[in-house]
Parts: C-alpha cells; sequence; structure tokens
C-alpha cells in the first residue's frame, strides 16, 4: 500500500474515529507520519527473531542461556537446543527436566521410548510385545498397591493370552 501523501510504501497505518463517528484511515511513509507528529518507532529485526522472541516468552521461557551443563562432556543445553543433539549419554541425566516435555511429545505421552516393530515381524510379535508391557504395568501396579488397576490388567493379559489359542 502507498502513502496517501506520495508515492513511498505506506509503513504507518492508523483508524481514526472523528467526533461524527465517522472512521478515517491514513496510510503515511515514515516521512510523512514524522511530519504529522506521529512518533514512528524503526525495528528492523528479522521477522523469524521477532516470532521466536514472541513464541519463548508466552512458552514461559526466556532468551536467556540456560545454565544447565552436562559435567561429562561439557555440553550446555542451549548448544543442544541449536542443534538437536546431545554430546553424549550424561546429557540425558544432567538435561533430565528440561528433556523430559520434549520426550513426552516425541512418544505421545510417555517419557520412556516403547520403541517399534517392524512391519514384517507380522503379528506375533506384536502379541509377544503387548504380552510384555501387560506384565510389566502388572507388577508394577502390585509394587504401587494398586490392586483395581492390577485386575484390570490381569483381565487384558488373560484375554491377549487367550487370542493365541
Amino acid at each position: 500500500m502507498k502513502c496517501d501523501r506520495c508515492d513511498n510504501p505506506a509503513t504507518v497505518h492508523l483508524i481514526e474515529m472523528t467526533k461524527a463517528g465517522q472512521k478515517v484511515e491514513k496510510h503515511l511513509c515514515e516521512e510523512h507520519a514524522i511530519a504529522e507528529g506521529i512518533a514512528v518507532k524503526v525495528n528492523h529485526a528479522p521477522i523469524n527473531e521477532l516470532l521466536e522472541k514472541f513464541v519463548l516468552k508466552h512458552a514461559g521461557t526466556t532468551m536467556e542461556p540456560t545454565p544447565l551443563t552436562c559435567q561429562q562432556c561439557g555440553l550446555n543445553y542451549e548448544a543442544f537446543r541449536k542443534t538437536g543433539l546431545l554430546g553424549c549419554p550424561d546429557c540425558y541425566t544432567a538435561f533430565e527436566g528440561a528433556l523430559a516435555s520434549l520426550l513426552e511429545r516425541a512418544h505421545e505421552g510417555v517419557a520412556h521410548h516403547l520403541g517399534k516393530v517392524p512391519a514384517h515381524a507380522g503379528a506375533n510379535e506384536m502379541r509377544q510385545q503387548r504380552l510384555r508391557q501387560l506384565r510389566q504395568e502388572l507388577d508394577q501396579a502390585v509394587a504401587a498397591e494398586q490392586y483395581e488397576r492390577a485386575a484390570t490388567l490381569r483381565d487384558q493379559l488373560s484375554q491377549v493370552e487367550e487370542e493365541k489359542a
């Protein structure tokens, strides 16, 4: 859009309401906006930088570098965020709190990797994996004295075992 007073691009866009209730739109270049007494703040930051700051601000994080550093390899969390690569196995422990939400999103709500079954492995392998998972959950429920959950898991386990027969 061009300035109302010249052919330069309009960088300031105003909408004013008159006393009669009419809407008046003004499209001005920086020069004419300053001439009308409108304060023009010049910000030449790239849009991606502005968006990144906005998203980080509203995501509850700041642009300040985090002090998290792996004691084993020396990698800091900011470097991990830039590259997406951890330096060593100890980084998982060093960045555990910060990585938890990333891992949960990557693993669809679970903080640990359950693994995948190759397509050619067939239904039997998937069934065996499901049985292992149910047994593990059953053991955990019993250890936590969650007997109602344990009974439900026991029934599911029996049902999966009967599917074979």
